[in-house]
């Protein structure tokens, strides 16, 4: 049984040409190849997956329970990253066994989860695309958030839409597809744009799983 995702690095976007001679916009994803450090079953952990550790990471900036994991997987380098994926049989996986990119194909459609790039705190027009006011002489709001509490209960609701921190969250693409996989130099083309900066790290899983 092959292993649903894989752990890789943004490179950044670029396009490619199909059959047609259509120009298609990619992302370049630098995955893996990553390494089993744990396999879960039912009988011990309750559930079964398969923990993989991706990336390379000095022993200094190791703590020790991770380090003591990491041994006892039998390790020969440490890794930096490590996710987990939900798998209906364990079989076929063992601890320190190498997972590459060719367990995705030509088509396959996939999500990608990522790490959004941070914006800092944003007013109400650029978070949440409010209209604003004129721009115009005689207008003194413009830009800035007018009242937004309701005259009855005399108090803002929980979840008002008002300025704050943007971004630097979790997000899932979904509905891309594997537009071509470089097994030799471990690359992955995927259609249109994933979350996150170029050089940040992002989990691609093959869809419904």
């Amino acid at each position: 049984m092959a292993l649903p995702g894989i752990l890789g690095t943004k490179v950044g976007m670029t396009h490619v040409f199909d059959e047609q001679g259509r120009m298609v916009p990619v992302t370049v994803v630098q995955a893996g190849p990553v390494v089993v450090t744990q396999v879960k079953t039912k009988d011990k952990d309750g559930y079964t997956a398969v923990q993989v550790g991706y990336g390379e990471q000095s022993d200094k900036h190791l703590t020790f329970p991770k380090f003591g994991h990491l041994k006892k997987a039998g390790l020969t380098h440490n890794v930096r990253h490590m996710r987990e994926f939900r798998v209906d049989d364990t079989a076929g996986f063992e601890p320190g066994q190498a997972i590459k990119v060719d367990i995705f194909s030509e088509g396959e459609d996939v999500s990608v989860v990522g790490q959004s790039k941070g914006r800092g705190f944003q007013g109400g027009v650029k978070r949440y695309h409010f209209k604003g006011q004129h721009m115009t002489h005689g207008y003194m709001t413009h830009r800035r958030p007018l009242s937004s509490g309701a005259t009855g209960p005399q108090r803002v609701f929980k979840g008002t839409r008002k300025p704050g921190h943007m971004g630097d969250e979790r997000v899932t693409a979904k509905g891309l597809k594997v537009v071509a996989v470089d097994a030799e130099r471990d690359l992955i083309l995927i259609s249109g744009s994933v979350p996150g900066a170029n050089g940040t790290l992002v989990t691609i899983q093959k869809e419904g799983k």
